[in-house]
């Protein structure tokens, strides 16, 4: 009656007779107690017991079971489970009882006990997938009993799951031998809510190494599966909403983003004022005003492509008591199901721990049954809210699946909600300054290009696409003394207020510069020494903020039409296109000197012969540069839509700005063309003067028979007042050679050059003072008058206005 025992696992069996003495000791007993058959037979079983139950052996049941404390030969105790089975005679007398001794937890009984109240779904399955054993954890996932499924095949009993995926994997572990591990989404029969299931398989190998079974065992990980879920559309979220800078695609890309991982249905909708990049209203002032009316900026659903182009803001309004009005007015989402989810009785909320209702804020959810009606089977509304502002609300709706909201729903909704809000609100500040630095910087343009007989001018400016702040791109038409006229285009380094305003100081400076008549070079150095200062001039008080970079770029050219020649300098701006009326391009040989703002460096000037009717083109890099194409590519593009023939000069214009403009472009961009005239020889008349008074008379009569020749004899009273003082001046205080000059353009111009570089300035005569009222004669009599310095002198001249002849 020995059981024979390993040595890792013994296992005891005792004989007790009648009279509860041991009457019989195996093998098993030695390796488990250390006690000898000769020192325990004949001696009471319960000397052997450390704590003897009350009765025992005498009341031990049929076949009972159970666990007691046991004394080693050593001293020590053993923890053991106690089976009693008794021993009867022919006669059915009562011989006493037979107890197997096992160790706690290696007796195979309590192994079945462990595998089969594992908290773990666990099946044995043999390679064909029937059924062979399953424990009371995996009967309730399948909701079958043991006695139902086994020999069972798995896909002919539940054929209508879709678990290819489990089963699959079970069969090539059974194929292979290879244990393997799987993670499906499982809904149990009998349940609405689909779980998560993490699942390891494993062969089951017979003493030959042949695979006689698949082993698996599985959990329901859906707590962690669905917070893992909603950290990856958290994460989503976050990296696919506010990419553009744009109010409506912000909100757009906020109705797209839970769909369809999280919800059926997402609507965006924002206070006009919003839109438009105003500050949003206070809400309970518009709450206490009655309805809410907001636009609705986007609205997504599962169903919908979400490749659709947007349709525009509609309006829709909200009575004072809604629900979005309740959220707006607190701050506080609100959660609405339809019907207050139940499963046997007990809140089903969701998979995992997330269905404990303790998890919700109080007040939340609201059951509200009309949402029914819509088609709804939750919804959840939170309010957009950005630096203590109200934007609007975003609604979360689920409707063709059976999972209700969760309390760790409304947090992600919540979470997606603020990144959102934020992005909006980012997009709204920079629409508020983009359109007021495009106002501004629109307001500093020239509005209208000044008529010139010089040249026929067109002009175009595209700021930059959305998502790009306006930049410091400005043009600009000078008229100058002697019918001159000087062309400008330039571009400040940076984005926004503070490009435009520096591009606002940098065209008034040119303006003042060029009223002076510098030349290219010196206008450019004078320019130069006003950016330097700018970064000091708009240091802000407080010193960590930084109000961008500074610097920019400039070409300053000057055209005079009756010697057709243009004298030009650039301050790191590309040199302008010169194309011939022929269609030759006129190659300039200066190179661009450094931007505005480096300081110390010289700027160099080139005179090129423009023929007449050639065509000038002055532009900003933004024209020609794209991420698609380099500046060389662009330069050939626009020389040849350039070349080709045009309707007029603003279409030209037009063309050109089209063709090289992307749709999608990222910085301003400038083009000023410019066609060039001459004024022929009758336009122009030239006297040199003798270095001597007697020549006033003459030089005032080849004035006036000059204004004969044009048909301008009413000026010839004023012109010849003009010429009397502007010569008399040259011979008395300047250097011979002297030569007077008429230009018939929009204007009689007058001009008197000598070779000093003395300038002449107005000054109060006093009442017997000789002299000093000459000047101040021409400065009455005329609309304008200065001086040009010139390589070999200077020029005074004066303007009058005539009408069209």
């Amino acid at each position: 009656m020995e059981t024979a025992g390993v040595q890792d696992a013994p296992t005891a069996v005792v004989v007790v007779d009648p009279d509860g003495l041991v009457s019989g000791w195996s093998e098993g007993g030695l390796l488990l107690l250390g006690w000898a058959a000769e020192e325990t037979v004949g001696r009471p079983v319960t000397d052997l017991l450390v704590d003897p139950p009350p009765g025992f052996p005498d009341d031990a049941g049929t076949d009972s079971t159970g666990l007691i404390a046991l004394r080693h030969r050593n001293g020590s105790t053993v923890d053991a489970v106690v089976t009693a089975h008794p021993l009867g005679g022919s006669s059915g007398r009562a011989l006493g009882l037979v107890l197997t001794v096992q160790r706690w937890g290696r007796r195979p009984v309590i192994a079945d006990r462990a595998f089969e109240q594992c908290p773990f779904a666990l099946g044995v399955y043999d390679p064909d997938l029937r059924f062979l054993w399953v424990n009371a954890a995996a009967s309730r996932v399948m909701a079958h009993s043991e006695e139902q499924v086994l020999g069972e095949k798995y896909r002919e009993l539940f054929p209508e799951l879709d678990d290819a995926a489990y089963t699959n994997k079970l069969s090539e572990v059974a194929r292979t031998g290879e244990p393997a591990r799987l993670i499906t989404i499982f809904r149990p029969l009998g349940s609405a809510y689909a779980n998560a299931w993490a699942t390891s398989m494993w062969p089951v190998r017979d003493a030959e190494g042949t695979v006689r079974a698949v082993a698996n065992w599985g959990f329901d990980m859906s707590a962690e599966y669905w917070a893992r879920q909603r950290l990856l559309i958290l994460n989503e979220a976050s990296s696919g909403i506010g990419r553009t800078l744009d109010v409506v695609s912000t909100a757009r890309e906020l109705a797209t983003a839970p769909i369809p991982g999280f919800v059926d249905l997402a609507i965006v909708d924002l206070f006009d004022e919003v839109l438009r990049g105003e500050e949003p209203p206070v809400p309970a002032a518009v709450t206490a005003a009655g309805t809410i009316t907001l636009s609705r900026a986007a609205q997504h659903s599962a169903k919908e492509d979400p490749d659709r182009p947007p349709g525009p803001a509609t309006p829709v309004g909200y009575a004072s008591g809604s629900i979005v009005a309740r959220c707006m007015a607190t701050g506080r989402s609100t959660v609405q199901l339809a019907a207050e989810p139940s499963q046997g009785g007990e809140w089903a909320f969701g998979p995992g721990l997330a269905a404990d209702p303790a998890h919700w804020p109080p007040g939340t959810p609201l059951i509200d049954p009309s949402i029914a009606a819509k088609g709804l089977t939750g919804k959840i509304t939170v309010p957009l809210l950005a630096r203590g502002a109200v934007l609007g609300v975003v609604a979360f709706a689920r409707r063709d699946r059976p999972e209700a909201f969760t309390a760790d729903d409304l947090i992600l909704a919540e979470q997606m909600a603020a990144k959102a809000a934020v992005a909006i609100d980012n997009a709204r500040r920079y629409s508020h300054e983009h359109t007021t630095a495009l106002t501004l910087q629109r307001s500093l343009l020239p509005q209208r290009l000044p008529r010139q007989e010089a040249i026929e001018v067109a002009s175009g400016y595209l700021p930059a696409g959305a998502g790009a702040g306006v930049g410091g791109d400005w043009f600009d038409v000078i008229p100058l003394s002697g019918a001159r006229v000087a062309l400008v285009v330039g571009d400040v380094v940076g984005h926004g207020l503070h490009a435009s305003a520096s591009m606002g100081r940098l065209r008034t400076a040119v303006r003042t510069l060029a009223d002076v008549d510098l030349p290219p070079d010196e206008l450019l150095t004078h320019l130069d020494d006003l950016v330097l200062h700018l970064p000091d001039d708009l240091q802000p008080e407080n010193r960590f903020e930084s109000t961008g970079e500074s610097g920019a770029t400039c070409l300053y050219a000057v055209y005079d039409p009756v010697s057709r020649r243009c004298a030009m300098a650039s301050a790191g701006h590309p040199l302008p296109l010169i194309i011939a009326a022929d269609g030759s391009r006129t190659l300039l040989s200066v190179q661009p000197g450094p931007p505005l703002g480096v300081g110390g460096l010289p700027f160099e000037a080139t005179e090129v012969e423009v023929p007449e009717g050639s065509l000038l083109a002055l532009y900003t890099d933004g024209l020609v540069e794209s991420r698609e194409r380099d500046a060389e590519q662009g330069i050939a593009e626009l020389l040849r839509v350039l070349s080709e023939p045009a309707t007029s000069l603003e279409a030209l214009c037009d063309t050109a700005i089209a063709v090289l403009l992307p749709d999608h472009r990222t910085d301003d961009a400038a083009l000023l063309l410019a066609r060039t005239h001459a004024l022929t020889a009758d336009r122009v008349a030239d006297w040199n003067v003798e270095p001597d008074v007697s020549q006033v008379p003459p030089a005032r009569r080849f004035a006036s028979g000059q204004l004969a020749v044009w048909g301008l004899e009413e000026e010839a009273f004023v012109t010849e007042l003009v010429v009397t003082e502007l010569v008399t001046n040259a011979i008395k205080y300047g250097e011979p050679p002297i030569r007077l000059r008429l230009i018939r353009d929009t204007a009689l111009i007058c001009e008197v050059s000598d070779a000093s570089e003395t300038t002449p300035h107005l000054r109060r005569a006093r009442a017997f003072d000789e002299g000093g009222r000459g000047l101040m004669l021409v400065a009455q009599l005329t609309q304008g008058w200065g001086t040009r310095h010139t390589t070999s002198g200077k020029t005074i001249w004066c303007a009058q206005t005539i009408e069209s002849r």
